[in-house]
């Protein structure tokens, strides 16, 4: 199976995915995400888990006459994933240190509906469709790497993020990049 076959593939999985909610312990909701976020990358689960979200909101504080735009939780004590329940995603997310278990009658997750997704706000990622492959050669045309010549390492479409070898100093050095920041030659 080649990259674009693979690519195909996890875009219709995503497509099937649901939205769950998981409770937490609350103010562990941050590290729940990362926690979860980088089980999925060192099992390889990223066809069964898509994304995990923490819904904030901003609101204006004002102390002692000054204004300050602020950001607070939406939902203390819940994480909200895009998931494809199987045994395996089911079992890495409900033994997550901080995770108390998924919002549902027992032990059973309940998706959320199209129009509650919509009403907390949870935007659907449209994965970009990027030209570029591992080994790839790439100029860099913005940033503080600007003009750099390097090789493509690894891309990750959810973040919009690629992993390019520049060379400097007359040594290769991995550095992280957004798309918009590269060009194929």
């Amino acid at each position: 199976m080649d990259r674009n076959e693979k690519d195909e593939s996890r875009l219709e999985r995503a497509k099937k995915a649901k939205w769950y909610v998981v409770h937490t312990y609350s103010g562990h909701e941050n590290k729940v995400k990362a926690n979860i976020e980088k089980m999925v990358e060192n099992r390889g689960m990223k066809d069964d888990i898509f994304e995990v979200i923490v819904p904030t909101e901003e609101y204006i504080e004002t102390k002692s006459g000054k204004k300050k735009v602020k950001e607070r939780k939406m939902f203390p004590g819940y994480v909200i994933l895009k998931m494809i329940i199987n045994d395996e995603s089911w079992y890495l997310v409900r033994n997550t240190r901080g995770v108390t278990g998924f919002v549902g009658p027992g032990s059973k997750p309940v998706p959320l509906s199209d129009s509650e997704v919509k009403a907390l706000g949870v935007q659907e990622t449209i994965l970009p469709n990027i030209d570029l492959e591992e080994g790839d050669s790439v100029k860099v045309i913005s940033g503080p790497f600007e003009n750099f010549m390097g090789t493509v390492d690894n891309i990750n479409l959810e973040k919009k993020k690629v992993k390019v070898f520049v060379s400097m100093f007359g040594r290769e050095t991995l550095v992280e990049l957004d798309f918009e920041q590269i060009e194929k030659l």
